[in-house]
């Protein structure tokens, strides 16, 4: 089984979803050796059980994912994980994380400042990706004109497949990265400021601070997890409005359904489309045996298509509800920068909506995926507009 192809991987990869979860709904990869899990309860399962489903990465030895991820918060197991997450969720308190909305609102309308008046626009470009870079690059005090690098650093990051295979793009980014965050918190540490490294570098849990691997680990994922999902959630969104016929004057004139149709976006166009888990010993999975060691992939985009789960889970509906999808994970690991994710797509879609009249995909576009599995999104996404 092999999700990708030699043009990159599919821009609809929901019929070999579903596929998978008739016909072989835990599978193993004798080539790679690991295995897909796709029905949502498997899914949920995985997620949620994190005594059965470890979310360890590589073993002990930090060198081995570039020291990166090696101490970070998805790839710990409790108790330490209950400790990293104590830490780090002061910085993201709902209060904190709506702080932000004023700055989110000032951003989306200088960036569609830019663009509002010409009539069209690639939307990616111009505002789902430099918009979360910019927050998460100001909550973390990185300098504006760093900003690109840490786009580059984000998108090789997520570029790799699910095996965890490294290319040397991918080796030259992780020693980069690890510099680069090294001297940051060195300098913080010498001068402190207001910013998140500056504050996790004095926080403290049960009178334990956090370590550097476990700083360098934290920067490393609020760099990807920060921006990588919700530029794609904001382009997912204007995807899904712009195919679903009548979607986009809807919401123009019920704005108050822009919140249930981002859920339905996280549903039908999961940002997130697996994790990675390894058993911590031999386990059933539905009726089969899956043994210890074993590294899984946990297909979430497949699992937020499954019929068992969701009437009618092809179509894009924004009426619907319950809408129980697993975008933002499950469990212990539950995305902490949900939050800001959604205020994130909520103000930019909105703005989006009220600016951008008659918003339409350009007649004739050729979507193509971003080389990742892990993720999902577009490269470009051309879009016009009526203007005055």
């Amino acid at each position: 089984m092999d999700f990708v192809n030699s043009d990159g991987p599919p821009l609809d990869p929901f019929p070999q979803y579903e596929r998978m979860r008739e016909s072989a709904p835990v599978f193993h990869d004798e080539q790679s050796g690991s295995w897909h899990v796709f029905r949502y309860d498997d899914v949920q399962r995985v997620l949620s059980e994190h005594g059965t489903f470890s979310s360890r990465m590589g073993g002990d030895d930090p060198s081995e994912t570039g020291q990166l991820f090696a101490a970070s918060l998805i790839t710990a197991d409790p108790p330490r994980h209950r400790q990293l997450r104590s830490l780090v969720t002061q910085a993201f308190t709902p209060k904190a994380v709506d702080g932000l909305a004023p700055r989110i609102s000032a951003l989306t309308e200088e960036l569609l400042d830019g663009i509002a008046p010409k009539g069209s626009a690639d939307l990616i470009n111009e505002l789902a990706y430099p918009l979360p870079v910019i927050v998460i690059a100001e909550l973390m005090g990185i300098p504006a004109e760093d900003r690109d690098r840490f786009k580059h650093w984000s998108d090789v990051i997520v570029s790799q497949t699910q095996t965890g295979a490294q290319t040397a793009d991918h080796s030259s980014t992780n020693r980069e990265m690890t510099e680069y965050f090294l001297a940051l918190i060195e300098r913080r540490r010498r001068e402190p400021g207001s910013d998140l490294i500056s504050n996790l570098l004095v926080a403290e849990i049960e009178g334990q601070k956090l370590s550097v691997p476990e700083l360098l680990g934290f920067c490393s994922l609020l760099l990807v997890a920060g921006n990588e999902t919700t530029t794609n959630l904001i382009g997912n969104a204007v995807l899904c409005f712009t195919e679903a016929p009548g979607t986009t004057e809807r919401l123009r004139a019920e704005l108050s359904l822009l919140p249930q149709a981002i859920e339905e976006v996280l549903r039908y166009r999961s940002p997130v489309q697996s994790m990675y888990r390894v058993t911590a010993g031999g386990t059933r999975l539905g009726d089969v045996q899956v043994p210890a060691a074993a590294p899984l992939v946990a297909w979430i985009g497949s699992a937020n298509r499954d019929e068992r789960q969701f009437r009618d889970p092809e179509q894009f509906d924004i009426d619907r509800g319950p809408n129980r999808h697993l975008a933002f994970g499950h469990g212990i690991h539950f995305c902490l920068g949900a939050r800001l994710a959604r205020l994130e797509a909520r103000i930019a879609l909105r703005a989006v909506l009220d600016r951008l009249p008659g918003l339409a995909l350009t007649p004739g576009t050729h979507l193509e995926r971003m080389d990742s599995t892990i993720v999902y999104g577009v490269k470009e996404l051309p879009v016009s507009w009526t203007t005055p």
